[in-house]
Order: structure tokens, then sequence, then C-alpha cells
């Protein structure tokens, strides 16, 4: 085999498991102390294109778990 072709699969394999492992470690970072309290708008959120995004998921569990405070309220 080339020499060359297997430098370059080898550089592309690389960039893979880079890409990955950083994905990985970005997905474990917390948040920092000064965003912890940070209220994100629900227009805010439909805006973003970052599906992956941690805030996001956050932000629709405390819609629910206010959702669920107001039906109790409401049953009440």
């Amino acid at each position: 085999m080339n020499p060359y072709l297997i430098l370059g699969l080898g550089i592309i394999a690389l960039l893979v498991a880079i890409f990955f492992i950083t994905f990985f470690l970005n997905k474990k970072t917390p948040i920092p102390k000064e965003c912890v309290n940070l209220r994100i708008g629900e227009e805010g959120c439909s805006g973003c294109k970052n599906y992956s995004c941690s805030m996001k998921d956050k932000y629709n569990l405390k819609k629910i778990e206010e959702d669920i405070e107001k039906d109790l309220k409401e049953e009440n």
C-alpha cells in the first residue's frame, strides 16, 4: 500500500478520535457556578440550534416540574 494513504487514514482516524474524546469530555464538564442559576426563557432555547445543549435539557426539566406543581395546586 501507498505510505501516504496509510498516513492520511491515520490522520483522519486521529482527528475522529479527538472529536469524540472532546465531545465526551465536554458533556462531563460541570456548569460553572456563575451559570447554575441562569434562567433561559423558552424563546431563547427555541432560537438555539444546539440540540445537545445541557442547559436546554435542564430547562425542560424545570418546566416539567413547574407544570406538575401548578397541576397539584389547581387540584387542591
